[in-house]
């Protein structure tokens, strides 16, 4: 995971003193909300500060005239602080986590004129903390992600796209809390669309992900059993991104994620984030 962060920086870096090639996009955003209460307050109301850090950075390039680079990284990372009282003292208690993630994909795309153009594509979803366990542990879990397949872009330029890729996916998931690894492998399909409205002032994108396995390392093992075919339901993450600007520093945004996992839940989850706060555009 350190290799994968240093390579990211050195693509931003040389990126940076080669603007003039490369298509660089990067939204910095830090939303807080605080409540304070005086210690004689006659009410049930206890204090809170919460804050969401979000950055989403993109780095392309049509490297020849065949090969097309796309690195994407988004990261996010917030934290909610509550007050509690206990023989009518108050204190702090240690901060919760309300976001958590670091999810970087870098794409090549052959660009050979056909009407789909084939593709390969790594991505790494992790998180900055993990505190599931006694003892809090970094960048973990890790989930590996190697597709290959087609690809095809309906429309692009630096403020919109519509494209679609479907293809072999192989996944492998490591966990520090866990003794051994695992793997499985099936078929991905993603489509991203991005578009502006009102004069760039609102910015809406989404990513659909579908991804349905069809080989699992521990097939084996959950023969017999009640949740045995868990591992075969199609998957799916659905992310949304809204961001308005309300003026060059401060911005409204919303982020909606739907995931559907059966081996991690038996229905649909939702995340939503809502925010204001400032903002700034790196690139």
């Amino acid at each position: 995971m350190k290799n994968i962060i240093l390579v990211v920086a050195l693509l931003l870096s040389m990126a940076g003193l080669y603007a003039e090639d490369w298509n660089l996009a990067s939204d910095i955003s830090l939303t807080m909300n605080q409540n304070a209460y005086s210690d004689n307050w006659t009410g049930e109301e206890k204090g809170s500060i919460s804050w969401v850090f979000n950055a989403n950075c993109l780095v392309e390039k049509q490297l020849t005239a065949k090969v097309h680079n796309k690195n994407t990284l988004k990261l996010a990372f917030g934290q909610t602080h509550s007050q509690m009282e206990i023989d009518g003292e108050k204190y702090w208690a240690k901060p919760d986590k309300s976001t958590d993630l670091i999810d970087f994909e870098s794409m090549f795309r052959f660009t050979l004129g056909a009407f789909v153009d084939p593709f390969a594509s790594f991505r790494d979803e992790t998180q900055f903390l993990d505190e599931s366990d006694m003892e809090t542990k970094i960048f973990n879990p890790n989930v590996f992600t190697e597709t290959f397949g087609v690809a095809k872009v309906f429309f692009k330029d630096d403020d919109q796209e519509f494209s679609t890729r479907l293809g072999g996916a192989f996944k492998q998931y490591f966990d520090n809390n866990l003794d051994e690894s695992t793997n499985d492998g099936g078929v991905e399909l993603v489509g991203e669309f991005r578009k502006p409205f009102a004069e760039n002032v609102i910015k809406y994108s989404t990513i659909l992900n579908l991804y349905k396995p069809i080989v699992y390392s521990e097939s084996e093992s959950l023969e017999d059993q009640e949740d045995e075919d868990d591992w075969k339901q199609v998957r799916m993450d659905w992310q949304h991104d809204v961001d308005i600007s309300l003026t060059k520093l401060i911005n409204l945004k919303l982020y909606v994620q739907l995931l559907y996992n059966k081996m991690q839940a038996e229905d649909l989850q939702f995340k939503e984030t809502l925010g204001l706060g400032l903002n700034y555009k790196l690139f």
